[in-house]
């Protein structure tokens, strides 16, 4: 009989591509992963990791078998959102994927309400870019996505997950001491060319979602100072080494040197969570949605 761990690990590693990046979705390590993959393969009597680059790949038998163990485990979660259920209680163990301002900003209090609320649900958190804590979602790995998009940025729900309004989050512009714009009240996104610009990476929402808006307003930004961190970005702009566009959730105090100015129109991300369409019965799903609304208030800046 197959051991429906085993399938889930394996599930894991076709989701996240490696064995270390599993390991660390289901809160194990990379050894216990890599010994029930050995278990399982011993049992089907099939090679299912073939080693590529530093990687692994997944056999053709490996892919046919995920197959079934998203079936399984698709099967297990019906059965225990329908035992939550009839309890009426949030129970079991939920996972939570959040972005790096949300996990810092919003997610500590929420995680201590509901422990406090429902001694007998077990959370856990994990700190995920939107995009792929969205896939995370559809695919099974994860129960609820905090994410967000912004104004000019969509990101819609794939089929089968649901969504909820948690609120929207205020982004500033973020400029030295003694920079042209630090006396000004607002300023609006068409003088905005000519600056040297701290932000995120390619591929993170917030830097794509600068690129669009200035080249929409007429100028190609130049970007000078890269960081995954808003903390960093906040340090590089007190340095006077540039200007940044950062939002409010989980920025903290601005330090000394930085001086923060509104952009006219204010750009603005909107958070969601996400959940599975299959799970939307379960009571811890309604809760942590509820309690992700009630706490929004307390961490928003100011209105």
């Amino acid at each position: 009989m197959l051991d429906l761990q085993r399938l889930r690990a394996l599930h894991a590693v076709s989701v996240h591509g490696t064995v270390g990046a599993a390991a660390a979705a289901l809160g194990y390590t990379p050894s216990a992963v890599s010994q029930q993959i050995a278990k399982l393969e011993r049992e089907t009597r099939t090679v299912l990791l073939e080693r590529e680059g530093r990687g692994v790949r997944l056999t053709d038998e490996a892919q046919q078998l995920v197959v079934t163990a998203r079936e399984l485990l698709a099967i297990v979660e019906r059965a225990e959102t329908e035992l939550e259920e009839r309890r009426g209680v949030p129970a079991g163990r939920l996972t939570v994927a959040a972005f790096a301002s949300a996990a810092r900003g919003l997610m500590p209090g929420v995680l201590a309400d509901l422990a406090a609320r429902h001694p007998a649900l077990d959370t856990r958190l994990s700190e995920v870019d939107p995009h792929v804590s969205v896939d995370l979602v559809a695919k099974g790995m994860v129960d609820v996505a905090v994410a967000h998009d912004w104004d000019i940025a969509p990101l819609p729900a794939p089929p089968g997950v649901d969504q909820a309004v948690v609120g929207d989050d205020l982004c500033d512009l973020l400029v030295p001491v003694g920079h042209p714009f630090a006396g000004r009240k607002a300023v609006r996104r068409e003088v905005l060319g000519g600056e040297r610009w701290i932000c995120q990476p390619p591929g993170r929402v917030c830097h794509d979602w600068l690129v669009r808006t200035l080249r929409t307003a007429g100028h190609e930004p130049d970007i000078v100072h890269q960081a995954d961190e808003n903390p960093t970005l906040v340090a590089l702009v007190a340095a006077g080494l540039g200007v940044a566009l950062i939002p409010r959730l989980g920025r903290g105090p601005l330090p000394e040197g930085v001086v923060e100015v509104a952009l006219d129109p204010m750009p603005v991300r909107r958070l969601y969570a996400l959940w599975r369409t299959g799970a939307a019965r379960r009571p811890a799903i309604a809760e942590t949605v509820r309690t992700l609304q009630e706490h929004w208030p307390r961490v928003t800046c100011r209105p």
